[in-house]
């Protein structure tokens, strides 16, 4: 009894709601999971249960992972606005429930995703604390810029990727002792991967990829502009119609408000284009894989920003939903119109920018994000000095 006193194991609720969440957070996972202070309990949400997303909680289970709840949320058949706010009153109750009867030390959360932020008020509903990763950065072509902002205000710990971002959280009145610079955990993945090769890619993927250079493109809803995404996916569409000297190896997009009109629209032109493969969701072994041997990336997905530098390529960023994220040197933005596209396209495959880009440095760390993230944590735990109570940090002027 006295050695339990003396070491606590702490459980510790991890949640994910995407594919795109859970590839950046499995570094973490794996390092929560292996540290014996700590018990791991997965939650997961979101379009992790749904099939017209790929079911992506098998990707969670065949890595071995346990899951210690599952919340369906998603109203199914809808990327309408009102579906977006049935999605979080479903988990404000379902969470709500949960965190009733599972009292975790710390919930731990990345990103901006409205689903997130809903999981996130029904923890402070009842007094859990929060460590928020990926607060103060800026995605102005997104709604998703004002609920990162609120998760950021509802947490306690604070894990950002740069340190521009760092202090846009203490700008947000956010104590400096909580708040740590720890870079990005995609670059870890990058870095880190046990990668496949470009034949195993091939073969898994049941397409012809590397018979010519390919291009992965994932394109989601610039969700402030409403309306504006059919035009703009056709523009992009056109571009890639007419470069059929290239492969391109397309992810649908996401359940944001117009993701499922631009899913159905992709399927129709994968049968129209040959040179074109449209997947669901690739999991992060075979996206990272695909990234490694890629001409570019092409989209507005934020793996171009934050991952892709890490590989040495060229990034082809659309558009405004990224506007405001801290860029490397091998980023070419262009607006979301065809030839726009084709120029930047042209440019990304010239042999001096591709030079550029190989000598980019990524400015979202080093690679070692994970470790940073568990010491803080497990600092803080033993400590006994996490709760809700914050006081409003002013900046010395």
């Amino acid at each position: 009894m006295e050695a339990e006193r003396s070491n606590p194991r702490f459980p510790i609720c991890v949640l994910t709601t995407t594919r795109a969440d859970y590839g950046i957070l499995r570094p973490l996972l794996l390092a929560l999971s292996k540290d014996g202070s700590l018990d791991l309990r997965l939650l997961v949400t979101g379009t992790h249960l749904s099939e017209a997303f790929g079911m992506t909680v098998r990707e969670i289970e065949a890595d071995g992972f346990s899951i210690d709840a599952r919340i369906s949320i998603l109203e199914n058949g809808s990327d309408a606005p009102g579906a977006m706010s049935h999605s979080m009153a479903r988990a404000i109750e379902g969470f709500g429930s949960y965190f009733q009867d599972c009292r975790p030390a710390l919930l731990v959360v990345l990103g901006d995703r409205y689903e997130t932020f809903a999981v996130c008020a029904a923890a402070v509903s009842v007094c859990i604390p929060i460590a928020h990763l990926h607060g103060g950065e800026t995605t102005e072509g997104a709604m998703d810029e004002c609920f990162r902002h609120c998760i950021t205000k509802m947490s306690y710990l604070h894990f950002t990727a740069a340190e521009p971002y760092r202090r846009r959280v203490i700008q947000l009145g956010e104590d400096p002792a909580r708040v740590f610079n720890v870079g990005g955990l995609g670059v870890e993945n990058a870095l880190h991967t046990d990668f496949l090769t470009p034949e195993q890619l091939e073969s898994d993927l049941r397409f012809p990829l590397l018979q010519k250079p390919y291009v992965v493109t994932t394109f989601h809803p610039v969700t402030l502009e409403p309306g504006s995404a059919e035009a703009q996916l056709e523009e992009l569409l056109a571009a890639i119609a007419s470069r059929e000297d290239l492969h391109f190896l397309i992810t649908k997009s996401n359940a944001d408000t117009g993701g499922q009109s631009i899913n159905e629209r992709l399927d129709i032109f994968k049968k129209e284009h040959s040179h074109c493969h449209v997947v669901v969701s690739l999991g992060m072994r075979r996206y990272m894989s695909a990234l490694k041997y890629a001409l570019c990336v092409l989209g507005n997905s934020s793996s171009g920003l934050l991952e892709a530098p890490s590989f040495g390529i060229p990034t082809i960023n659309i558009g405004d939903r990224q506007r405001g994220r801290i860029q490397a040197e091998s980023v070419l933005n262009c607006r979301p119109e065809r030839e726009d596209i084709l120029r930047a396209l042209e440019r990304a495959c010239s042999p001096d920018f591709r030079k550029k880009a190989a000598a980019a440095r990524n400015p979202y760390g080093d690679g070692n994000t994970s470790g940073r993230i568990l010491e803080m944590i497990k600092r803080t735990l033993l400590a006994g000095s996490l709760d809700l109570e914050k006081w409003f940090y002013d900046i010395p002027v």
